[in-house]
């Protein structure tokens, strides 16, 4: 019984010392790829939803843990890829396609904005605070131009104030994304539970 559970235990060690080879592999596939697409780490983890511990652990392969799931899936849309092809595809055949989707640089990214913003009070804004511009996601920036209007909410309550919201959602989200990668999930679940029917009374079943 002894040599059963000893070559078990072989078998179990073996198994991990795979999975983390594999994720160290993986780890640095993402890095590699993230670098192509001419990313800086904040890039990456606003684009793929993902708190900066884990995008800095990932980049600089400062963890030797198992990269979760969701991890991986967020990666690989961020980077405009399926799970499967992330995972089996070897690098030399996936730098080719990020090279293909290259991003604009900052400045292109602002002088976009600008020309989209047809609105004074946003067109100002941007002018007045250009770095922050810049952090704003495709999406974000959307929803701002949503808002445009001679009577619309930019006008009557200000750029400022929809920016600052836009701006503590996203500093939320990436903490709860950070608690949901710990031991703490079950409260941070609880509690999100708590707060969407208080938010929706009517959205869940009684």
């Amino acid at each position: 019984m002894t040599r059963n559970g000893t070559e078990s235990q072989r078998w179990v060690g073996g198994m991990s010392e795979t999975l983390q080879d594999s994720s160290s592999e993986l780890a640095y596939k993402i890095a590699r790829l993230v670098e192509e697409r001419g990313w800086n780490q904040e890039d990456f983890a606003r684009i793929a939803g993902l708190n900066r511990q884990t995008v800095r652990q990932i980049l600089l392969r400062t963890s030797d843990r198992r990269l979760r799931n969701a991890t991986i899936g967020a990666c690989a849309e961020a980077l405009g890829l399926s799970v499967s092809d992330l995972r089996m595809l070897p690098l030399e055949r996936l730098l080719p396609r990020m090279r293909s989707q290259r991003p604009a640089t900052a400045e292109d990214r602002l002088a976009q904005m600008k020309e989209e913003a047809k609105q004074p009070e946003l067109l100002a804004w941007i002018e007045r605070n250009p770095e922050r511009a810049r952090q704003l996601t495709a999406e974000e920036f959307q929803e701002l131009l949503e808002m445009q209007g001679a009577n619309g909410p930019l006008a009557n309550v200000g750029v400022e104030n929809f920016v600052g919201l836009i701006e503590r959602k996203r500093k939320l989200l990436e903490k709860v994304l950070a608690i949901a990668g710990t031991e703490y999930v079950d409260l941070l679940e609880q509690m999100v539970e708590l707060m969407y029917d208080k938010v929706h009374p009517y959205s869940s079943p009684k």
